[in-house]
C-alpha cells in the first residue's frame, strides 16, 4: 500500500485549497462547514501558504497574450495595499496597517528588482501582490476602457507591449502594471519601439521571439 504524504498548505485544520473551474483560480474550502472563500481563513500561516501556492498553483497563467481582442488589452499587475485602501485586507494579510508611504517603499523595491531583470513582475506578484490575481501571476485577462478604475485604466492603456509602468495609485492601493506582449506583434512594430525610446524592453521581447 502506498501512502501519500499530506502537503502542508499553511491553512488551519479542516481547510483545503480547491480550484474554481469557472474563475480558473484557487479558493479555500472547509468540507465540514461547507464554507468557501477567496481569502485565507483566520490563523493561516501565510509564509507556508505562499510557498504552497508558488509550488502547486504557479502554472495557471502564461506570460504572453493570445491575439488581442478588439479594443482590449491584457495586463498583469502587482498590488500593494495600505491602511487607506478601500479594502485594507488581502489573502496575504487579514488586516493591513501599513501607511501609503510604507506601501510605496515596498513597491519601489519590487520595481527596482524588476527593472534590474532579477525577476519578472508576474513571478513576484505570486508571493507579494495583495490582489487575488496573484494566484495567476497577476494576470487580469483582457479588459477594455471603462472596466477598471480610471487611474489604473489610463496607466495600462498608455503602456507599450512588454512595458512595466511606474507606480500607479488607485483606490485599491499602489500598483505596478505590465502590458502583455502579443505573439502577433509585427517585427516593424518591434523596431519602432527600439527607435522611440523603449529599447530596453525590446531586448526582453526579442528573447520571446527567438
Amino acid at each position: 500500500m502506498i501512502f501519500r504524504q499530506k502537503v502542508n498548505t499553511g491553512l488551519p485544520a479542516g481547510w483545503e485549497v480547491r480550484h474554481s473551474n469557472s474563475k480558473n483560480l484557487p479558493y479555500y474550502f472547509n468540507p465540514a462547514t461547507r464554507e468557501s472563500r477567496w481569502e485565507p481563513p483566520a490563523d493561516t500561516d501565510m509564509e507556508t501558504l505562499k510557498m504552497y501556492m508558488a509550488t502547486y498553483h504557479s502554472g495557471a497563467a502564461t506570460y504572453h497574450e493570445a491575439p488581442s481582442q478588439e479594443g482590449k488589452i491584457r495586463c498583469s499587475h502587482l498590488l500593494v495595499k495600505h491602511r487607506d485602501s478601500r479594502r485594507p485586507s488581502s489573502w496575504r494579510e487579514a488586516e493591513i496597517t501599513r501607511t501609503k508611504e510604507e506601501a510605496r517603499e515596498i513597491l519601489r523595491g519590487h520595481q527596482e528588482r524588476i527593472m534590474r531583470g532579477e525577476i519578472r513582475l508576474g513571478d513576484l506578484a505570486m508571493s507579494e501582490s495583495d490582489c487575488s490575481s496573484a494566484r495567476k501571476k497577476g494576470d487580469l485577462g483582457f479588459f477594455g476602457r471603462g472596466e477598471m478604475q480610471k487611474e489604473f485604466e489610463e496607466a495600462a492603456f498608455a503602456l507599450q507591449p512588454g512595458q512595466v509602468s511606474d507606480i500607479v495609485e488607485s483606490g485599491s492601493g499602489l500598483h505596478l502594471i505590465e502590458r502583455y506582449v502579443s505573439f502577433s506583434m509585427p517585427w516593424v512594430a518591434l523596431i519602432m519601439l527600439f527607435f522611440t525610446g523603449y529599447n530596453r524592453y525590446c531586448w526582453a521581447l526579442l528573447f520571446w521571439y527567438i
